[in-house]
């Protein structure tokens, strides 16, 4: 009778993936509650050294390390393409996550059939049956010459099928249903996720094969699983977007390869997520004219200049203290601008209630969208409209100045491309003499001066 191999119980932090001999309430490393789920390991040596293939590492000069044996994938989707950084790169391994329904399945179904004439690709299914996954690729109009479904929730017939079919892509949908039979906990548990994104981390770098892994996120917007699952992939991929909405964002939030600041645009459909190509235009194309409270901001995603509507609502509140909502971009850039509006603009806005809302489903993060929110409540304050041809862009201090913000060049192009005519920019920054074609540029140098370029002055009151 062939013995046991032995193993030993630790517990895992959910949140960081710290490992810990015994249950503790709140893990140490990073300080949270009830994150601690229990796992066994084997206290046997593994047999191989990794995905190296050998016992024993060499070490050798970085000069003669070639990089000839690891191009990249390009696919037809100029945007799956812009996020990656051009393509996925031959072994690695990328992980897809979002919320339930966002469209992951829908779009690496599609990257699995990109593959070229003449290779093959491994679609991985636990969700779903290999019928479920014909009627998809019938909808969509996907050919599936060259694309084999896998229903199995084993990451080993994974990895064997892998192995015989040598496939160019492996797609693995999702991580959460996979389970490895030497560990004793249930499939998506922290010891389950962490093992079998080992295992298909060591095929990925040992093939030279690259894999692509779909998850779930959990109710805080996290990936659901261990934190250290992020660190052991070369890319992860966030698909983001309302529900009731058509539009989907995939963001980059690490890339080993290429830049994490690149975001994707595409628009679900009857026939799947086909991507947007011009995103400035479908952000701004329902914007009304002569809205109060509205107002174009130009913000900077990676290298791409996107026009965004940013609207904006204050009423008279009833309670002891207003309401603030900030949706699509950072409640705190809110407050500091409702701030400032307040005490170095003269905009009485502390007993009303704000709500700010960037439409299209976009997550504006930076500080230069703060010129275009002030407009906004500003605007909806002194119920005053804003011209439908009025741009701004600029971040703004808590003095009240304009602050300057990057690439300010393509933002104004931007602007001009899609036919707006005045952009409000950092006085600071803007050079008299340079070419701005045919959009008229206002440069201000603090907010009151912002007001006063943007607000009719027959209207304009505090």
């Amino acid at each position: 009778m062939a013995r046991q191999p032995k193993t030993r119980t630790v517990f895992v932090c959910d949140s960081c993936g710290n490992e810990y001999s015994k249950w503790e309430g709140r893990c140490r490393s990073c300080g949270e509650y009830n994150t601690m789920g229990e796992m066994k390991v084997s206290t046997q040596r593994p047999a191989t050294g990794g995905w190296t293939g050998t016992t024993a590492a060499s070490a050798m000069p970085l000069a003669d390390v070639s990089t000839e044996s690891t191009p990249r994938m390009v696919f037809s989707s100029t945007e799956v393409n812009r996020v990656l950084g051009g393509g996925i790169v031959a072994g690695s391994l990328a992980l897809v996550a979002g919320d339930p329904g966002i469209g992951k399945s829908t779009l690496l179904l599609r990257l699995a059939s990109e593959t070229g004439d003449g290779t093959t690709a491994v679609y991985s299914t636990g969700e779903e049956s290999a019928a479920q996954i014909k009627m998809r690729a019938d909808r969509m109009g996907i050919k599936t010459d060259g694309l084999y479904v896998l229903p199995a929730t084993n990451v080993e017939q994974v990895i064997e099928q892998a192995q015989s079919l040598k496939p160019a892509l492996v797609i693995v949908d999702s991580i959460q249903t996979m389970f490895d039979e030497g560990v004793s906990s249930e499939p998506g548990s922290v010891g389950q996720i962490r093992e079998c994104t080992r295992r298909l981390l060591e095929h990925a770098k040992s093939s030279n094969v690259p894999m692509v892994l779909s998850g779930h996120v959990t109710k805080g917007g996290d990936i659901a699983g261990p934190r250290v699952m992020e660190h052991m992939v070369d890319v992860v991929l966030q698909m983001e977007g309302d529900p009731v909405s058509a539009w989907r964002l995939l963001r980059s939030v690490k890339n080993r390869f290429g830049s994490t600041n690149e975001v994707g645009v595409f628009e679900m459909t009857s026939a799947g997520l086909e991507e947007v190509q011009d995103p400035s235009a479908a952000f701004i194309a329902e914007r009304g004219s002569e809205s109060i409270g509205s107002v174009v901001i130009a913000t900077l995603e990676g290298t791409r200049p996107l026009l965004a509507e940013v609207q904006a609502l204050t009423s008279a509140s009833m309670l002891p203290t207003p309401r603030r909502v900030a949706s699509g971009m950072d409640f705190n850039r809110m407050l500091l601008v409702c701030a400032v509006l307040g005490r170095r603009a003269g905009v009485n806005v502390g007993g009303q209630d704000i709500v700010v809302n960037v439409t299209g489903g976009l997550h504006v993060s930076e500080p230069a969208a703060d010129l275009g929110v002030a407009l906004a409540i500003a605007s909806s304050a002194r119920d005053v409209p804003l011209s439908p041809g009025l741009a701004a862009v600029g971040e703004v201090g808590l003095s009240g100045e304009v602050r300057s913000v990057p690439q300010l060049d393509r933002r104004i192009a931007e602007a001009d491309r899609l036919g707006l005519n005045r952009i409000i920019v950092p006085a600071r920054q803007w050079d008299e003499n340079a070419t701005a074609n045919s959009i008229e540029v206002a440069p201000v140098s603090t907010i009151r001066q912002a007001l006063q370029a943007a607000l009719p002055t027959t209207q304009a009151r505090s």
